[in-house]
């Protein structure tokens, strides 16, 4: 989960410094870090559903913990 955290920062940090990007370049390096992120946990879980599942809970989990704070901060 933390090695996925990780790599989620890494988005939001590649998304903020692209800020002046076309859509589509960001849909599809959200899909690049999304498949990074699967193969990171793949190698750890060994176990293709449970990544997966994994997968998609640490992107909520960082989702919400990003927008929470960043109602906080603003």
């Amino acid at each position: 989960m933390i090695l996925q955290f990780i790599v989620w920062s890494g988005y939001s940090l590649i998304e903020w410094l692209s800020k002046h990007d076309q859509l589509i370049y960001k849909v599809i390096m959200f899909f690049i870090f999304f498949y990074l992120a699967f193969l990171i946990g793949n190698k750890v879980t060994k176990a293709p559903r449970q990544t997966l599942f994994l997968t998609a809970l640490s992107l909520v989990i960082y989702t919400s913990i990003h927008y929470t704070m960043a109602l906080f901060l603003h």
